[in-house]
């Protein structure tokens, strides 16, 4: 009995991730917008950008009922893969 339940939840969340995937691939197109825009690599980091959004975050995730150490660490994480991804795919001077 545990091990269908737990079965029937990790379908679920094999669901949700493949939404999520979907959620990444549009982030990653913005993200291809947002290189196209910038004209120098110092432009990559944008701390009070970054500031920004964690606070926004932050304030969403309390108002929602979840737990801001848990969307934080996920979001400085995906903020640093897409700085890695801006960075390796910035072509300008």
């Amino acid at each position: 009995m545990e091990k269908n339940k737990l079965k029937i939840v990790r379908n679920k969340l094999d669901k949700l991730d493949l939404k999520l995937l979907s959620l990444v691939k549009k982030r990653t197109l913005l993200v291809n917008q947002v290189i196209k825009i910038k004209k120098h690599k110092k432009q990559i980091i944008d701390k009070v950008r970054i500031n920004e959004i964690l606070l926004k975050i932050r304030k969403n995730s309390i108002k929602k009922k979840i737990d801001p150490q848990i969307t934080n660490k996920i979001w400085k994480s995906m903020i640093g893969s897409y700085i890695d991804y801006e960075t390796k795919n910035f072509k300008k001077k």
